[in-house]
């Protein structure tokens, strides 16, 4: 096959939600420990449950971005291949 006939092909978009689940699930679970540990030694007391509240917002808006983010750059990704 010569180089003109290569396609390159970008993640999909169902790959990419998984991927960024995933990746944000394993955040969500280093934040919430970070949160009970770090936020006492600055003088803020925090319970497991306030944690998790304040993990599930910051963890939708990461999922959000890391979603939009990959999607930007497939799509150029995909624009330089077909230059």
């Amino acid at each position: 096959m010569s180089e003109e006939n290569v396609k390159i092909v970008g993640q999909s978009r169902r790959g990419s939600i998984a991927e960024t689940v995933t990746n944000t699930a394993v955040g969500f679970a280093i934040n919430w420990g970070a949160n009970l540990v770090i936020l006492p030694l600055f003088g803020l007391p925090i319970t497991g449950g306030q944690a998790f509240h304040m993990g599930l917002v910051f963890t939708a808006i990461s999922i959000a971005r890391g979603y939009v983010m990959r999607r930007v750059f497939n799509r150029i990704t995909e624009w330089r291949a077909s230059r």
